[in-house]
């Protein structure tokens, strides 16, 4: 997704599609590997897992796009696509309907390891690429880039809710366990922990009208979480009429944030 502003600049690739990175940038991507690899055990999906093992990503240093993309476009035909850090929606919808990912090839700081607004290469790679080995995530993925082409700014702004509450914030029931597949939570360490154990989260059942009718904010821990049964329930939505539903949750109007909107924390 696109974001404001950031102070982060993605690194050029190389004539043959080789970032280089520093060691202090591959020391912080081994770190956070190590410490969420860890804090995902019985809590990420089988699914993820699955994922985690067949890309094969290196542990001690940042993956480059090119050895993620082969492994990807051999089991679904997806690749990562290297991009600034910030790109425009209609950017972002047009790679995702080519079946191309987009990695801003930048890493937080020390300094920021906990907690990043912009998505940065280990929340792309290490928090979405395992599971874009998984077909039906796969094809939700590249439907929803397709109809982001085609939609209208105003219906964007709620189709925003679905990728948000499914690819980036989505839990699963699996194993009569709450489990994790959103990508904004298994790359962070707080929030993996946070929505499966503390007592103030909302876990709803998933339901496209009731996400859509949901608004979010992209810098505080959510407040709700909308759990699918399985896989099944993202590839189903490949033949239903998005937009008729967007456009049914309009109508119904947009449920009252269960947060304080941006500005009011203090007031």
């Amino acid at each position: 997704m696109s974001y404001k502003q950031t102070h982060y600049v993605s690194k050029a690739v190389d004539e043959n599609g080789i970032a280089h990175y520093t060691e202090e940038e591959n020391a912080v991507w081994e770190m956070l590997f190590e410490r969420q690899r860890k804090i995902i055990e019985n809590r990420a999906c089988d699914e993820y897992i699955q994922g985690i093992e067949l890309l094969n990503m290196s542990k001690d240093k940042i993956p480059q796009c090119k050895e993620i993309s082969a492994a990807l476009h051999k089991i679904t035909g997806w690749e990562l696509e290297p991009v600034p850090a910030l790109i425009p929606f209609e950017k972002f919808f047009h790679l995702l309907a080519n079946r191309r990912f987009p990695a801003a090839t930048f890493i937080r700081t020390r300094e920021e390891l906990d907690y990043l607004q912009e998505p940065d290469i280990f929340h792309e790679i290490f928090g979405h690429c395992p599971l874009l080995t998984n077909p039906a995530y796969a094809e939700f993925t590249h439907m929803y880039g397709k109809l982001g082409l085609a939609a209208s700014k105003e219906d964007r702004v709620l189709l925003a809710r679905l990728y948000w509450f499914t690819i980036e914030f989505g839990l699963i029931r699996q194993h009569n366990q709450t489990r994790i597949y959103g990508g904004g939570i298994l790359s962070s360490k707080g929030e993996t922990v946070y929505c499966l154990e503390d007592p103030k989260v909302i876990r709803k059942p998933f339901d496209p009208i009731e996400v859509l009718r949901t608004p979010y904010r992209i810098d505080i821990m959510q407040p709700i979480y909308f759990v699918i049964d399985n896989f099944d329930t993202l590839f189903h939505l490949t033949s239903v009429d998005l937009i008729s539903l967007i456009h049914e949750a309009r109508e119904l109007g947009e449920y009252d944030p269960l947060y304080a909107r941006e500005g009011e924390e203090n007031k």
